[in-house]
């Protein structure tokens, strides 16, 4: 291992979904790691490229099953395992690696919340008192301390950037708080669906885990913390037929005179010096393919026609900022390495 000329050797567990591609389509270019090991139960045994053909040529290291690495000769492991199979994986690893989880298994400090909305007992209870939620631009000092984090998900990503700071500066109420956001299909994972399937999905646009999806825990404690007592939010999510990205758009209700002028000043000065994260001028509003395959999240401020009420919009890639692009800043800095390295790529665009 190293920080300085060596590199730090990575694993990547679950490598054959889409955050393991998103993660390597990164890692690739990071040059502070070596990609040591990768796997794949089902793909065990077979190269990168036979999954994921835009991969090929990188000289990347076979796929293996989770057994079959050798962890000592590691310095970092990425899990991108489906949620529900990452705790008792996670535990039973050395406890010289530093864990960058990309499920959700890690994310929610109480595990009774935990088991009431994903239906299982928490399986590792005695490391989510050491888990660091990693959601870089709130918790970057204790990331950096830590040697598990719980890289966010992605609809909370898009909907905590712009709504913490507005908490903790007590400009919004904290009981109107809407969050009505759009995703593309990749945050359904790579597993064959029904409801994914292309003649499904294509040309539609469709709510669905209404007034009960997973993420919402996740948000409602993350917003708690910001405003210093529990906040409950609405929050509904679509799908939209798209690849990538994902559109949140926010109503609020402003407190104490404020107006959507003091919110977005607020957030400039909050994401004045953060790499990723930038609040447009006003009259402007983000847009996906603003940031897609970018670790960017753009942020913009609207009065509401309503007197007292904002709008606010934040557009992120979920793959990116939104999982494998926050997860590797997470682990720069971990090691204390510039955040930007490895995610200095621009967006794709059109």
């Amino acid at each position: 291992m190293s920080i300085g000329g060596n590199r730090l050797n990575v694993g990547v567990l679950g490598a054959s979904g889409y955050t393991g591609a998103e993660l390597l389509r990164l890692l690739v270019t990071h040059d502070g790691v070596n990609i040591a090991a990768l796997t794949a139960d089902r793909r065990a045994g077979q190269p990168i490229e036979a999954v994921f053909p835009h991969l090929g040529g990188l000289g990347l290291p076979t796929l293996v099953a989770n057994d079959e690495v050798d962890w000592s000769a590691m310095d970092v492991a990425f899990c991108c395992l489906p949620h529900g199979t990452t705790q008792e994986i996670i535990a039973a690893l050395p406890e010289h690696l530093k864990i960058v989880d990309l499920s959700a298994d890690f994310r929610l400090r109480d595990i009774a919340t935990y088991a009431e909305w994903y239906g299982h007992e928490h399986r590792a209870p005695a490391l989510q008192s050491d888990a660091v939620y990693g959601l870089t631009e709130a918790y970057r000092d204790e990331i950096a301390r830590a040697r598990l984090v719980a890289a966010p998900g992605c609809y909370p990503t898009g909907a905590l950037l712009p709504l913490i700071p507005l908490l903790e500066a007590g400009q919004i109420v904290i009981d109107e708080i809407t969050i009505d956001a759009k995703s593309g299909t990749t945050g359904a994972g790579r597993a064959a669906k029904e409801g994914m399937l292309f003649s499904e999905v294509g040309e539609g646009f469709s709510a669905y885990g209404i007034a009960g999806h997973r993420h919402m825990p996740e948000m409602e404690q993350e917003l708690s913390v910001a405003a210093g007592q529990p906040v409950t939010i609405g929050f509904t999510p679509h799908l939209v037929p798209m690849s990538r990205g994902i559109l949140s758009t926010i109503y609020v209700r402003l407190r104490d005179g404020a107006s959507a002028d003091d919110l977005r000043a607020t957030l400039d000065a909050r994401y004045a010096d953060e790499p990723f994260v930038r609040v447009l001028p006003a009259g402007f509003a983000p847009a996906t393919q603003h940031v897609r395959g970018s670790n960017h999240c753009l942020i913009g401020v609207h009065a509401d026609r309503r007197p007292g009420r904002a709008v606010l919009v934040s557009a992120i890639d979920n793959l990116t900022k939104g999982s494998s692009g926050q997860a590797v800043q997470d682990m720069n800095i971990m090691y204390g390495l510039d955040e930007r390295r490895g995610l200095g790529q621009a967006p794709l665009f059109p």
